[in-house]
């Protein structure tokens, strides 16, 4: 690829990529558009294959790495382990086991919302696992539907950010790594992470929220009171003319008939697998093992359950781990797309060129502020806090360290913060993110009630948020 200084023009990709999010409301298609323009802009062999040659040389730049490949094998590997909780039927297990302990709405929603925090190493098997186990409780206390859908969201993106060792934090520490400055390494980055979590409000807000809502405490306000108070009064937890989003790769995928799931062999154990090899390499290592602890999960998984007779044969068990492979391939594309317009902005010059305009006037007050609404903004409209994350990170944190003259300190960590929280502020309630897409469909809920009962929790987050990063921008950093 040419890489060179193209001034104002350098955020052209960018700009055309959010345009088109706005309007299509399809992250995959606006992220593309923005490659493809980010390619006409840099140039390409002039051979009759035009476009087409510059796309494969990106592609080969930024996808045949080692960081890439890392990533996305995580979230297969995260898919099939999905697809051999369902096989199991460990899912409806565990529901039926809980369902005989629970007796009142409030005990629902908490068990939903601790549940959440519980699954915090995949945002897309948290709704799901969650929502399966937690919806036939919650119907019969007459939770709404939206309500379900809620907590699921907030148990999500929300929870997994604040934590160090998962696949978020490893994306977005590599990420840093590639910015220069004082963050040479992964495990530099790494700590930088864990340094940034207690600035990350919007998200440390949402999940203490979302508890205090579920217990009563917080009362529900606007559409979400009127839901609670229809399955209150109706008993009907989906309104009428509701139609539950349902899915079809995963729907597939039905329980072993003749066999009964056991949930410490099939539940218990494969999450202890991920939790134990993830946390423990990195006290021990000080690098989240996160890839090794799913493969060694699916291991697990594919030689209990094969040798109990889940699978009919070999073809069953990889036709199953395909089902699973296919519910997360939209992630990776929008994860393959964020990486190539990451590699497209960086070509054009337009960190260079949103230093030079902004040095003059940026304050640490601003930085931050803005970082986070800027990020919130971006990834409600693509609906991708990943894609967010490449967009904004090699613009914000250069910021930062010209800001603090290349060195570490609250200012830089208040600001990978505010990347993180805002991202998730679009992940958690945009109608066009993956993870809002799953809560509703784990929580069996109507797609576009699910977002306009959320939004006004979201916004009131974010506003809480906003305002916490402008007292630590006059009073901290």
């Amino acid at each position: 690829m040419f890489e060179g200084g193209y001034g104002a023009l350098s955020l052209l990709p960018v700009v055309i990529a959010l345009a088109l999010a706005f309007f299509t409301k399809d992250a995959i298609f606006s992220l593309f558009m923005g490659v493809l323009v980010g390619v006409v802009m840099l140039g390409f062999e002039p051979t009759w294959l035009g476009p087409a040659r510059g796309l494969s040389l990106l592609f080969q730049e930024a996808l045949g790495n080692a960081s890439f490949i890392w990533v996305a094998s995580i979230e297969v590997f995260i898919g099939i382990l999905i697809a051999f909780f369902l096989k199991a039927g460990v899912t409806s297990e565990f529901a039926r086991v809980v369902s005989t302990k629970i007796k009142t709405r409030r005990q629902a929603q908490v068990m939903g919302w601790l549940l959440g925090i519980f699954i915090f190493f995949s945002d897309y098997f948290s709704p799901l696992f969650t929502g399966t186990v937690m919806r036939p409780i919650t119907d019969k206390v007459k939770v709404s539907r939206e309500k379900l859908a809620y907590i699921l969201d907030s148990g999500s993106a929300p929870v997994i950010v604040l934590v160090p060792f998962t696949g978020w934090a490893v994306y977005i520490s590599g990420l840093l790594a590639k910015q220069g400055g004082p963050i040479t390494t992964s495990e530099e980055a790494i700590q930088a992470f864990v340094h940034s979590i207690p600035y990350n409000f919007y998200a440390i807000v949402t999940v203490i929220m979302v508890g205090l809502i579920a217990s009563g405490i917080i009362p529900d306000f606007g559409p979400m009171k009127k839901a609670e108070e229809r399955a209150m009064k109706t008993g009907k937890v989906l309104r009428d003319g509701a139609i539950p989003l349902v899915g079809q790769e995963l729907e597939r995928i039905k329980p072993k008939e003749g066999k009964k799931a056991n949930i410490f062999l099939h539940l218990v154990i494969p999450v202890m697998i991920v939790i134990g090899i993830g946390l423990g390499s990195f006290i021990v290592l000080k690098s989240a093992k996160t890839l090794e602890a799913f493969i060694t999960a699916v291991l697990y998984l594919i030689v209990v359950l094969y040798a109990q007779g889940f699978f009919d044969n070999i073809r069953d068990l990889v036709s199953t781990a395909i089902d699973g492979i296919k519910g997360v391939l939209p992630a990776i594309l929008i994860l393959a797309l964020a990486y190539s317009i990451n590699t497209v902005t960086k070509s054009l010059g337009a960190q260079d060129y949103i230093i030079s305009v902004t040095q003059s006037w940026m304050t640490p007050s601003l930085l931050v502020l803005l970082t986070f609404i800027v990020a919130a903004l971006i990834s409600f409209f693509t609906g991708t806090s990943w894609g967010t994350y490449a967009i904004m990170i090699p613009f914000v944190i250069p910021l930062a360290y010209n800001l603090t003259n290349n060195t570490l300190g609250p200012l830089v960590y208040a600001t990978i913060a505010a990347v993180a929280g805002g991202g998730v502020f679009g992940d958690h309630c945009s109608p066009v993110s993956d993870t809002t897409v799953l809560s509703s469909f784990g929580a069996a809920c109507d797609h576009m009630d699910h977002v306009t009962t959320q939004l006004p929790y979201a916004v009131t987050a974010a506003t809480v948020a906003a305002v916490l990063y402008i007292i630590v921008g006059v009073f901290i950093v």
